[in-house]
């Protein structure tokens, strides 16, 4: 009973994290359902992809794999280098997952970029077990996905109208986690070193290759900064 109430405890709170992550995936899944149907694939394929594979970029690349040439070498350095960036979503998350148990093989599969921002940022309450939390984050997450892909695969042929721009919701909603992250800390330090040094990078290596640079460079300044930014009190 105990064990009971600690999950609905955690689900509780862990919801309403997810509530715009349900608004992005929703649309960004039935886009992706959609695209799939209108390529000849049923509703199964989206819908096993959605749960198997859970990375909607690389998903998205799949379709045209799945209608070329067999080429898995291809497909390999396609998802490395598409998803590349989770190498260091997961060296973030080292310690959140530390004692975690059995749920911690769940976490690190179901790690994407939505479940990152909200299991590295939120503040989880003092009667909520952490790793329960964490668990269900990436859990609605990743049934907000799998229902969106699966309602546009079923639904495609019936939906008449041009999707064109729908992934900019995902674009949106990580502007809104930016703005509430800035609002909530006092000192700001961490946000501009970010901003700045992904302009510098999309600078110097444009829009298509700037991601990993810009990345790197964060990791690698806020790893060299930690201790002076702690002290300073900003969250970095």
């Amino acid at each position: 009973m105990k064990q009971k109430q600690t999950k609905l405890r955690a689900l509780q709170a862990a919801f309403p994290y997810t509530i715009p992550i349900f608004a992005g995936f929703w649309f960004l899944g039935l886009t992706y359902g959609i695209y799939m149907n209108v390529s000849g694939f049923s509703f199964w394929y989206p819908m096993l992809m959605s749960l198997t594979i859970f990375a909607g970029s690389m998903e998205f690349v799949t379709v045209n794999l799945l209608l070329g040439a067999f080429n898995p070498l291809q497909a390999l350095a396609m998802t490395l280098m598409i998803n590349a960036r989770h190498l260091f979503y997961g060296i973030s998350m080292l310690d959140k997952y530390k004692g975690t148990g059995w749920k911690k093989i769940y976490l690190i599969f179901g790690m994407c970029d939505e479940s990152f921002s909200i299991n590295y940022t939120a503040d989880i309450p003092a009667d909520v077990d952490k790793g329960w939390f964490l668990f269900f984050v990436t859990l609605l997450n990743h049934f907000y996905w799998v229902f969106g892909a699966t309602l546009g695969g079923v639904f495609g042929s019936l939906i008449h109208f041009n999707t064109e721009g729908l992934d900019f919701v995902m674009t949106a909603m990580f502007v809104v986690i930016f703005m509430e992250q800035w609002m909530k800390d006092k000192k700001h330090g961490s946000a501009l070193l970010g901003l700045g040094l992904s302009a510098l990078c999309l600078a110097a290596f444009g829009p298509e290759h700037f991601l990993l640079p810009a990345m790197a460079a964060i990791l690698i300044a806020l790893t060299l900064l930690r201790k002076p930014m702690k002290k300073g009190g900003d969250a970095a």
